[in-house]
């Protein structure tokens, strides 16, 4: 895995700033309760930040067209531009839900992207990041299909022959299918797989493995290193700040 610290990162470190990290919010309507604690969130950080880890599923759905944004989403892209404008660095990480960024993200906010996991650098920490959909390296028709989705086949399939508002109303349906399933679906406990998966990180030099992806949150102190699950900024509002050396949750 490559270090993502490039010459975008250059910019004055303060100590007393933080750094946040976050998934799975999920985002669709911005009347939604966790859309608006979001905003509000966002608007409360502006200027104290350092740099803002997004760890994906931020959108329900989303596809980066070259010209066009969906509308719902302009509330949350604004106060990220606004939290870029007052000096906060973004590192978004691409979930299974939010992937082909494209232009707005990449530009317009200037994040730095990370289509799958990369290890980055934070003071003296050496840490991992991935969204975790593909932590779970038995699950091989999910690969493929991930695949599939993400190839620029598709990609350019999608920009020749789907119209943004068909693919949205498109992926609504897509989104109540698969709710509907997990409902009559046994969860079962990602503990194991997150821990086993942190540990062959470990043994590649990693400090601290942060995922999400499993809506599962935790920190879990080991001898090889620290383990991070975030949980997820839609139901249950969590999120991480690492502050003077130490990672801690919060809610909002």
């Amino acid at each position: 895995m490559s270090d993502i610290l490039t010459e975008k990162a250059q910019i004055p470190i303060v100590p007393a700033m933080k750094d946040l990290f976050l998934a799975d919010a999920h985002l669709i309507n911005p009347a939604d309760d966790n859309y608006r604690r979001l905003l509000a969130l966002f608007q409360r950080e502006e200027g104290q930040v350092r740099t803002l880890y997004l760890l994906g599923d931020i959108f329900e759905f989303w596809v980066g067209y070259e010209h066009v944004v969906f509308t719902p989403y302009v509330p949350i892209l604004e106060a990220l531009r606004r939290l870029h404008e007052r000096g906060t660095r973004i590192v978004w990480v691409e979930g299974n839900h939010d992937f082909h960024l494209g232009p707005f993200v990449r530009d317009t906010l200037q994040a730095t992207i990370i289509p799958e996991a990369a290890t980055i650098t934070l003071d003296d920490k050496r840490i991992f990041l991935c969204h975790g959909d593909l932590i779970d390296a038995g699950d091989r028709s999910y690969r493929l299909y991930r695949a599939l989705l993400r190839s620029r086949f598709v990609g350019a399939l999608v920009d020749l022959l789907v119209s943004p508002d068909r693919l949205w109303r498109f992926s609504r349906f897509l989104s109540a299918r698969s709710k509907a399933k997990r409902r009559h679906r046994p969860r079962r406990d990602p503990r194991p797989l997150i821990i086993d998966h942190a540990q062959q990180r470990f043994a590649e030099g990693c400090q601290v493995v942060i995922t999400g992806h499993f809506h599962a949150p935790f920190i879990e102190v080991t001898p090889q290193g620290v383990i991070i699950a975030l949980g997820d900024a839609m139901a249950q509002s969590s999120y991480v700040v690492y502050q003077e050396g130490d990672f801690n949750f919060a809610t909002f």
